[in-house]
């Protein structure tokens, strides 16, 4: 059977097992073997984050095709107005292209650990947080997103990914989940999952076509 845990990732902490420059990875919270991170979460971001050994379940989880709805926690600066939260749910513009619609709503001041370091909040500017849900996962994107819509990203918290959540589980702490049953011909194999591996792959298509490109010249 495959392996699911759930992690709530500290702040600066990279979504990796290794790190050449020795900063904090999830190998200093998870003491499982082979099993890798179903999306990414940011370094400076916090929250849950997935964790499998299973490919299949990795691709369903991960690939945006599938549209698995994320929740987040975003503390941002100054108070959105009405317009500011419609223009989050239809989409933004952001150099990457329009974001699909999301939900987004005012929130209280949810009940979570102290971030460390604290965040740099300036004391004549107002704070808000906002529960913002999504179904796709470009680049920073909802830290695009709040600074497009005139309120920069100053905490966020990934609190949901389908029907998992942070709940009842401390920052750094993890658990292990029973896991869905997914189609296991979704990739090839467990080997897809191994960032060594996909680099290793990248490397070799890029010998490949240096070399058919140096051939054609001649």
């Amino acid at each position: 059977m495959a392996k699911l845990i759930l992690i709530n990732k500290p702040f600066d902490v990279l979504s990796q097992f290794t790190d050449e420059a020795g900063r904090q990875t999830l190998k200093d919270f998870v003491n499982v073997a082979d099993v890798y991170p179903a999306g990414r979460l940011d370094r400076d971001s916090e929250g849950l984050l997935l964790l499998t050994d299973s490919g299949s379940l990795q691709h369903s989880i991960s690939d945006p095709q599938h549209k698995l709805e994320k929740t987040y926690w975003v503390q941002v600066e100054n108070i959105p107005d009405e317009q500011a939260i419609a223009k989050l749910c239809k989409g933004v513009i952001l150099k990457d292209g329009v974001t699909r619609p999301a939900q987004a709503r005012l929130i209280n001041p949810p009940e979570v650990w102290q971030r460390i370091p604290p965040i740099r909040q300036r004391q004549a500017i107002p704070t808000q947080w906002i529960e913002l849900k999504i179904t796709e996962g470009k680049n920073r994107q909802v830290r695009r997103m709040t600074a497009a819509v005139g309120h920069p990203t100053l905490r966020l918290i990934r609190y949901a990914i389908g029907q998992w959540t942070i709940d009842n589980l401390r920052s750094g702490g993890w658990r292990e989940v029973i896991a869905p049953i997914v189609d296991p011909t979704v990739i090839k194999s467990t080997d897809d999952m191994d960032p060594k591996n996909n680099r290793r792959r990248r490397d070799r298509t890029k010998r490949s076509i240096s070399t058919s490109r140096r051939t054609n010249r001649r």
